[in-house]
């Protein structure tokens, strides 16, 4: 209705009418109009994942003016009178918006906006969305408004203005068929837990595949490793859901440690060692991250990362996760070139899969895109094995066991690798692992402490901390009622130190994070019930005591490791730009902030990793390794060794340096928080009297209750 005050009433211009003036920019014309594009560019942009809800009749306020409330910029008419607010009389474009359900047993909060894009109030509701009120009403939004319960069953529908893909990445709680919360049954849960960890099968195994044998590890300790891994992830996936962030995100060796995993194993006094090395590295490795652990422990129960926080945005976060995926180029091919014929069909199955069939839905589940990987793995594996059989890695007079050094005939020199690498019988692991085992604290042996293998690693806490910021306010707009506090998100950061600390008695190599394909995973599956993720966490404590279990992931071909290792680091670095969806990715600002931060993070690295090496030096460590043996050549050359090794190894991680371009970037080139797409968290006030929220983020058994006096416990 256009509005009714004398002093608002236009007036009518000169006649004749003067000339039309040329088209105003379409940046200009959308200020003042408010129209936002569904694609994204300049104006797309709700702040931080709120999904801006535009009910009929209302307009969005804008800084420097308002447009007419009454004009339908899509239909090209004025709205009439009759068409109401509430959705009970809508227009005629109505009935062509997307509309979504959302099941809540509590209700939730809507955020009401200001006219300088500020949360100041609430007014209940069972959405979680944020709601653009007209100007007029943004005044009387600052008063709180009378709380509705909605009962279990109450059906509220949403227009979402934004498009929503088949993947599910744009709206939030788009036909997710289970919420953090619901509890469908046992036979449900129990299918969708096992579904979602079978999806992310590769992020769970595969790094004790690569740095057992790079510790010169043989099969059984692999095995063990394994076994090691899946009890690990069990138990602090507990933990985690339990008195962490309560998302539905499953805990593990993440890739954001393997890199600095990497870079210790081949420091200079382990490369003259000889022999079966694999004890004494576990062991400086377990030292280096018990106490990086105590230090993200710290980082989040003091409530230093509530501080921290506010300097991780989208732009920080995206290029940051990007570099971990982005930094293993080296590893991947050059390993599928040795059975070449093996690791394209791996790669070629796994794109066919994820991409060409992922729409075909079979009893209701996309089971190609769930499973792609799984079903890739099985399908080369077997082709391995045919392959294997038919004699195609045999090879007169060789013999892969026999070591290197006695093997006199160059031919056998040649083949061996390829025979270790792509016969399926290479690995004796599933034939010598004994069918029980219990993985126990402290099973290689006492850690060993060095100071700069743990400063190094305390540095990468903080980047894993920076991917866990991401994957938590992802998963919450598609599971939970709102965002989580900065309080929760201390908690959670707190917990994943704690986490890491258990890794680094249990020695798994690597510190505990939140796994990064979480988020698509979640996307994919819509499930999202944490009770499915706990339940799957029991089934795979069972599974680690097994040790034929252990056994038989540590015999997969290598060559095949490598295939599944391409994927996993692709989606790794696509969901590390994924965050961009939540700020302005056509921004100029973004555009030049985020590549700056992904070339220099491959080109620095680059320089420290190539300083001092000639083209005819022979490293004692394979083509794929030579990255993390900078230590022992890098630039940087000063009187004290430790530093050396500190400064080398740090700024030979791709992480660090996209870590470093983007925060400072950010943090000093002007831009709006629009622009930027500032991560918006609950507020902790307000989360408390709501009881969704409360319900989403509470500490169970009455924990929350006993530290409340700690605010950065949450809830």
């Amino acid at each position: 209705m256009a509005s009714s005050d004398p002093s608002k009433r236009t007036r009518p211009g000169p006649w004749p009418p003067a000339p039309e003036s040329a088209a105003m920019p379409p940046s200009s014309w959308a200020k003042k109009t408010g129209f936002r594009p569904k694609f994204s560019g300049e104006t797309n942009a709700s702040d931080s994942g709120q999904i801006g809800i535009q009910i009929p009749g209302q307009q969005q306020s804008t800084r420097r003016g308002e447009s007419d409330p009454n004009l339908d910029l899509e239909a090209g008419r004025v709205r009439s009178r009759q068409e109401k607010v509430n959705g009970e009389v809508v227009g005629e474009r109505e009935k062509d918006k997307p509309v979504r359900k959302r099941r809540d047993s509590d209700g939730g909060g809507r955020v009401v906006k200001s006219t300088n894009g500020q949360a100041v109030g609430t007014a209940t509701t069972a959405t979680t969305a944020t709601v653009a009120e007209p100007a007029g009403a943004a005044v009387a939004a600052a008063a709180p408004q009378p709380a509705r319960r909605a009962s279990r069953n109450e059906d509220v529908v949403d227009v979402l203005p934004q498009v929503v893909d088949d993947d599910g990445f744009m709206s939030r709680h788009s036909h997710m068929k289970y919420e953090l919360r619901d509890t469908p049954g046992l036979v449900p849960i129990g299918l969708y837990g096992f579904q979602h960890y079978l999806s992310m099968l590769g992020s769970l195994i595969l790094i004790p595949l690569v740095i057992v044998p790079a510790m010169g590890g043989n099969y059984e300790d692999t095995s063990n490793v394994v076994s090691t891994v899946l009890f690990v992830s069990g138990v602090t996936t507990l933990l985690h859901t339990s008195f962490g962030s309560r998302l539905p995100l499953i805990q593990g060796s993440s890739f954001v440690y393997l890199a600095p995993a990497l870079a210790i194993i081949n420091s200079p006094e382990f490369l003259a060692l000889e022999g079966n090395n694999f004890k004494h590295i576990m062991k400086e490795l377990q030292g280096a991250i018990i106490i990086s652990s105590a230090f993200q422990a710290i980082l989040g129960y003091s409530g230093l990362m509530s501080v921290l926080v506010r300097l991780i945005n989208p732009v920080v976060v995206a290029p940051t996760v990007a570099a971990v995926g982005l930094s293993f180029y080296s590893y991947g091919f050059p390993q599928i070139g040795t059975c070449f014929e093996i690791g394209a069909v791996q790669i070629l199955l796994v794109i066919i899969f994820s991409l060409y069939l992922r729409k075909i839905s079979i009893l209701g589940h996309r089971v190609f895109l769930i499973y792609a990987v799984p079903l890739g793995l099985a399908i080369t594996w077997v082709l391995a094995f045919l392959l294997t059989a038919l004699g195609a890695y045999s090879y007169k007079g060789c013999d892969m066991n026999a070591p290197i050094s006695n093997i006199i005939s160059d031919h056998c020199r040649n083949n061996i690798p390829r025979m270790k690498h792509c016969r399926a019988d290479a690995s004796h692991a599933l034939r010598s692992a004994p069918w029980f085992r219990f993985p126990y604290p402290l099973q290689w042996g006492t850690p060993v402490f060095h100071w700069k293998m743990a400063l190094v690693m305390c540095v990468v806490s903080i980047i894993s901390s920076v991917d866990s910021v991401g994957s938590y306010h992802a998963s919450s707009l598609l599971v939970a009622s709102r965002p989580p506090t900065p309080g929760v998100l201390s908690r959670g950061i707190g917990l994943e130190g704690l986490c890491s600390l258990l890794a680094g008695l249990w020695g798994t190599g690597t510190g505990s994070a939140t796994l990064t394909e979480n988020v698509h995973t979640i996307a994919v599956t819509k499930m999202g019930s944490r009770r499915a993720i706990e339940l799957g966490a029991c089934v795979l404590i069972v599974l680690s005591l097994i040790g034929k279990v252990g056994g038989f992931i540590a015999s997969i071909p290598d060559v095949i490791v490598a295939g599944l290792l391409c994927f996993m680091w692709t989606m790794l670095t696509a969901l590390g730009l994924s965050n961009l969806r939540y700020s302005e990715a056509g921004s100029s600002r973004n555009i030049i902030i985020v590549g700056l931060s992904l070339f220099l993070s491959l080109s620095i690295p680059a320089y420290f990793q190539q300083y001092g090496i000639s083209p005819n030096s022979k490293l004692p460590v394979p083509n794929y390794f030579q990255p993390y043996v900078v230590a022992s050549h890098g630039p940087i050359r000063t009187s004290f060794g430790g530093l050396n090794y500190v400064l080398n190894t740090l700024l030979s991680l791709h992480m660090v340096i996209a870590f470093l371009v983007a925060v400072i970037l950010d943090n000093t080139v002007p831009g709006s928080r629009q622009e930027r797409g500032v991560y918006v968290w609950s507020d902790p006030e307000t989360a408390k009297r709501e009881p969704a929220v409360a319900k989403d983020y509470g500490l169970p058994f009455r924990v929350g209750k006993i530290f409340r006096w700690v605010k950065w416990v949450g809830l």
